[in-house]
């Protein structure tokens, strides 16, 4: 399928999505959310793609921000519907059953930080710089910052982040437990594909039922240690089970067929 905003290769088994609009720092407009939300139901609907790397096209930004010039005449019933239309396609890579890596090269402002936040692991690039500065325009995080970067670095970090409208660096990122790692820029891409190679090799159930317990931890709606259980016993039904345990006992490496 055709993009106008967006790349979407295949790699061995990660997709690799690219926001292609270098020009405006891969901003996102109203376009690049509704084709990630369309490349995202390719995600869940094939089984050849295993994991996704999500990054921005060039050296200077990862994402930048909204596009602002989308904002300037929109009512509060607009500006509400947009949020909750940003925060839905941001669940869809959250709750992706299998693994989103955000390489992060360059700016994560604004909703780039909150995409970056939605993933599952973030490695950034040494220049990269994350932030929440909506504020300086008189609004406020709308895409799921607030509560994201409230579980990922703490309620005193993010309350100053969000207020202040402050950036942060790859170094402090990491300190703060926003990223994962901090590597070369040119090195982004074979970080994460070494990472997710790992993944590639284990049982695709166990790896998704793994992130829906791991999301668990922050759903109130649901409790986390009975979903963690009830996903531990969903994975003793499948073929992939019977093939590890039989493997391990064989001392041989498992076949894992995805059921």
């Amino acid at each position: 399928m055709p993009y106008q905003t967006l790349r979407a290769e295949m790699d061995h088994h990660t997709l690799v999505i690219t926001i292609n609009r270098p020009d405006k720092l891969n901003a996102l407009n109203q376009q690049v959310m509704q084709e990630l939300d369309a490349v995202m139901d390719r995600v869940y609907k094939f089984p050849e793609i295993r994991s996704v790397i999500i990054t921005g096209s060039g050296e200077k930004s990862f994402v930048a921000g909204a596009d602002i010039k989308e904002f300037q005449s929109l009512s509060k019933a607009d500006a509400t519907a947009l949020a909750k239309k940003g925060q839905s396609i941001f669940f869809k890579i959250e709750n992706s059953p299998k693994p989103v890596v955000a390489c992060v090269n360059g700016f994560a402002l604004g909703g780039g930080c909150e995409l970056a936040m939605s993933c599952h692991f973030i490695i950034a690039s040494e220049n990269a710089l994350f932030g929440q500065p909506e504020v300086n325009l008189g609004i406020m995080v709308g895409y799921g910052g607030s509560q994201r970067l409230t579980q990922k670095v703490g309620k005193a970090r993010a309350m100053e982040l969000v207020v202040t409208g402050n950036t942060i660096n790859a170094a402090q990122a990491l300190e703060y437990g926003l990223v994962n790692y901090v590597v070369p820029q040119a090195d982004l891409i074979a970080k994460a594909t070494s990472l997710l190679a790992a993944s590639h090799s284990k049982a695709p159930v166990a790896v998704a039922n793994s992130i829906k317990a791991v999301n668990a931890a922050w759903d109130e709606s649901v409790n986390g240690f009975d979903t963690e259980a009830d996903l531990f016993g969903a994975c003793f039904i499948t073929d992939d089970c019977k093939e590890g345990i039989q493997a391990f006992l064989e001392k041989r490496k498992p076949e894992f067929k995805g059921h």
